[in-house]
């Protein structure tokens, strides 16, 4: 059994013969001990409190935290029988968590998903899904060691979405986002292929036809869908390769820069910029590991350069305030912020970076206001957290 604190809550009884649970007919192995979960706060296990929802409360918890017991066949069977709509009726409540955010009750009902059904795409996929979104939220939060530790879990589970057959086209999809995140334009390009070849059939079999009557609402949406989703892959694919971010150089300096070797990434990346000295990503690239050598001026230039060859988000932006902040250009740097904040005004970064520039220009009633503003997006968020308290000693 696993050791987890999760299991803790829970103890293994024989049930008694008679006990059955709700439909009615669905025979109990009296031979086998069921999981039972405890009362809310209780040490130990009230037999009279013995009710059909807290064996299946037992059951989830194992199949979530000790997939591999010894039992797990039967537990999985018991449950499905009593449930028939247990799948669904977990997925729509895993989903609505982790849109609200509530992230570790979203975490145990997709892990109790996986335990139920550990080949199923769809869980699979919905797992990738949220161990992407999760550790987003950690980075914005400056959890970071979390964070890495989510995007292997994401990694992990898009690998097998991918891995199943028949193939599920979702799966490259929304891979591909997640490997343009981590700089591997190469990866990600290859899984907008894949997901163009899979659909491509479907597009031929979508299009409409002489005489056709018309579809439903329904039907026009997923229509709709189909055919953005194709359209973002053909851009992507297209926009890779324009710009030959799938060459190797402008992975390897990604990855040596995430890992402190700046210098070794500063070679790569000026090796692809002599190829492609019109690439905005390269430019930034370029500005991130001078920023992080505290090679401000460099940095600055590097930005501003990438803003010219057409780069237009907030990073970038961000970025430059913090070179020009440095350089005690408070007025310019607050300029790119609030640019920044135009274009994603819920980016609790660059906040906190609004935070630290009006700090360090000594309006510190400001600065808590910006603080503030970060805990209300994100009430974990570790600096926000930490500024505020030092501002209140």
């Amino acid at each position: 059994m696993g050791s987890t604190r999760e299991l803790d809550s829970i103890v293994f009884i024989s049930i008694p013969e008679h006990f059955e649970l709700p439909a009615g007919a669905f025979h109990i192995d009296s031979s086998i001990p069921l999981p039972v979960q405890k009362a809310a706060g209780a040490e130990t296990f009230n037999p009279e409190q013995l009710t059909a929802e807290s064996i299946f409360a037992g059951i989830l918890t194992v199949l979530a935290y000790d997939p591999h017991h010894e039992h797990t066949l039967y537990y999985r069977s018991l449950i499905k029988a009593a449930k028939p709509g247990i799948i669904t009726e977990l997925t729509e409540a895993a989903i609505l968590k982790a849109k609200n955010e509530d992230y570790d009750i979203a975490d145990e009902i997709f892990a109790a998903l996986r335990g139920l059904e550990p080949e199923n795409p769809a869980i699979i996929l919905n797992s990738a899904l949220f161990f992407d979104q999760r550790a987003d939220s950690y980075r914005r939060s400056g959890i970071i060691e979390d964070a890495d530790a989510y995007d292997e879990s994401a990694a992990d589970c898009y690998k097998r979405a991918m891995d199943c057959e028949p193939a599920v086209p979702d799966a490259f999809f929304n891979a591909g986002f997640f490997y343009l995140k981590q700089k591997n334009f190469a990866k990600g390009k290859s899984c907008f292929e894949t997901y163009l070849q899979l659909t491509c059939d479907e597009a031929e079999s979508s299009a409409p036809s002489t005489g056709e009557t018309g579809k439903n609402t329904a039907e026009k949406t997923e229509d709709d869908n189909r055919s953005y989703k194709r359209e973002r892959a053909r851009e992507i694919v297209e926009e890779i390769s324009k710009t030959n971010l799938d060459d190797e150089l402008f992975k390897s300096a990604f990855d040596c820069i995430s890992a402190g070797e700046e210098e070794k990434g500063l070679e790569y990346i000026h090796r692809f910029l002599e190829k492609n000295p019109k690439v905005w990503n390269a430019w930034f690239m370029l500005g991130w590991a001078l920023r992080r050598l505290g090679r401000w001026q460099d940095a600055k230039a590097a930005f501003e350069q990438s803003i010219s060859c057409g780069g237009e988000n907030a990073d970038i932006y961000n970025e430059l305030s913090i070179c020009l902040s440095e350089l005690d250009d408070y007025g310019a740097a607050e300029k790119n912020l609030r640019h920044a904040l135009k274009l994603e005004p819920e980016n609790t970064k660059i906040m906190s970076n609004m935070g630290f520039l009006v700090l360090k220009k000594g309006n510190t009633e400001e600065a808590r206001r910006y603080f503030t503003a970060v805990l209300e997006f994100d009430p974990d968020d570790r600096i926000a957290l930490e500024t505020l308290a030092q501002l209140e000693r």
